[in-house]
């Protein structure tokens, strides 16, 4: 297995007529909108993101939800957990790399593994159940995000395909062959266009890695094309991606410890290189979240990153490019895994913020990004390898880890 992974794909049925997942059906995620509708809907998020004034509130329905859920209790409180839920070992002595709720669902979870092969799971009815096993790929699998409306999902592996699978039966619909047979590493959906997925692709020569070929790509996922212009060549291969909510920056990290801002063109799919951030030279950055705020004390867009430099880090958004500041580093024990990290879903009008990480001490961790010392809010214990990722679902009453042994944990929280 190569030591590091690829290609960013991006997926999309057309520009000129985009498809909806959530009007599907059986036949796939199709919808007919057309074009204005996509370029309308950017400029406003665009207009909330660039007009908002510094330090200014967003009251929402998350927010007020997060604030009714978080009641008179502490934030070490509110994080508090009543134990493990279940424990999910079907893919036992093969790490599992990624892990993730379905959209705005409380009990639906995929992960996928180094086996070759991904699990979706459901939390209810009990008792928790592995509901289907999606096989296919030919090599282990690195990566792979649900779409909007969790009725597909798009995977990354090791054998050079990226594959589109019907959540329900587990079907594989297309299989994306990359044009150089190299590996790919991590994909992410277009937020605004879930026909566009974004690809890292490297093509990796063993003895030669100056002459790697590290390819950002986005493709269309219906007719398995690369779209014109989405195509980007970086200095190192790509291991995590991540957009802003409006869909209008993507981030991309690198194997080489450097963080590349490409601004992303609604209506034609191109990306433009815009800014380059060199967090730690020679570090793999491994995970990437953005976050359009976090809390009242933490207004600002943010970057959550993962840089094998044993510190998590914090970036704080400063301009449309997706220039970074670092705002806090939180000490962790991370120096050679691929650990991830993810914002807490709820975006609290509650006192602090907090923000999860595994760990290669076997632990997860619960950082207040507001409080400047003693920052740890909690941390669980029980896992036997290092924690790759976690993954909350949208309502906080879960938890989800995994690890390099092949073991997912769902930690339930303590209802106050």
């Amino acid at each position: 297995m190569a030591a590091v992974w690829q290609q960013v794909l991006a997926v999309d049925a057309r520009w000129d007529f985009e498809e909806d997942p959530r009007a599907q059906g059986a036949r796939g995620h199709r919808r007919s909108v057309s074009r204005g509708s996509y370029q309308l809907q950017a400029q406003m998020n665009r207009a909330v993101y660039d007009e908002r004034p510094p330090g200014s509130l967003v009251p929402t329905s998350v927010a007020e939800a997060s604030r009714a859920m978080a009641g008179d209790t502490t934030l070490s409180e509110n994080y508090a957990f009543a134990g493990m839920h279940h424990i999910f070992d079907q893919h036992v002595d093969s790490a599992v790399p990624r892990l993730q709720f379905a959209n705005d669902d409380k009990h639906l979870l995929a992960c996928c593994s180094l086996d070759g092969t991904l699990s979706i799971m459901t939390l209810s009815p009990p008792p928790p159940s592995v509901k289907v096993i999606l096989k296919g790929h030919g090599g282990p699998v690195t990566d792979f995000a649900w779409s909007l409306s969790n009725d597909i999902i798009v995977s990354t592996s090791l054998d050079g395909t990226l594959r589109i699978w019907n959540t329900e039966d587990g079907r594989c619909i297309r299989e994306v062959r990359d044009p150089e047979s190299s590996e790919l590493l991590c994909c992410t959906f277009q937020p605004m266009n879930n026909n566009l997925t974004v690809v890292k692709g490297c093509r990796f020569k063993p003895r030669s890695v100056g002459n790697s070929k590290h390819h950002l790509q986005v493709v269309n996922i219906s007719t398995g094309k690369k779209v014109k212009g989405g195509s980007s060549k970086l200095t190192g291969c790509v291991l995590s991606l991540s957009f802003d909510a409006p869909g209008r920056i993507l981030w991309a990290g690198d194997d080489r410890g450097s963080i590349f801002s490409f601004l992303f063109d609604m209506a034609t799919g191109k990306l433009t290189k815009a800014k380059r951030l060199v967090v730690n030279e020679g570090s793999s950055i491994c995970s990437i979240s953005a976050r359009s705020w976090i809390s009242r004390e933490a207004r600002d867009p943010s970057l959550l990153v993962n840089a094998c430099s044993n510190k998590l880090l914090l970036y704080r958004v400063v301009d449309n490019e997706g220039t970074l500041q670092l705002k806090r580093s939180f000490p962790i024990q991370h120096g050679s895994q691929h650990i991830h990290s993810i914002f807490c879903p709820l975006m609290s009008f509650r006192q602090g913020a907090c923000v999860v990480t595994g760990s290669e001490d076997t632990c997860v961790y619960f950082f207040d990004v507001e409080r400047n010392t003693k920052a740890i809010v909690n941390k669980l214990q029980g896992h036997g390898g290092p924690v790759l990722d976690v993954s909350f679902n949208c309502d906080e009453s879960l938890l989800a880890s995994a690890d390099s042994t092949g073991m997912v944990i769902i930690w339930r929280r303590e209802q106050k």
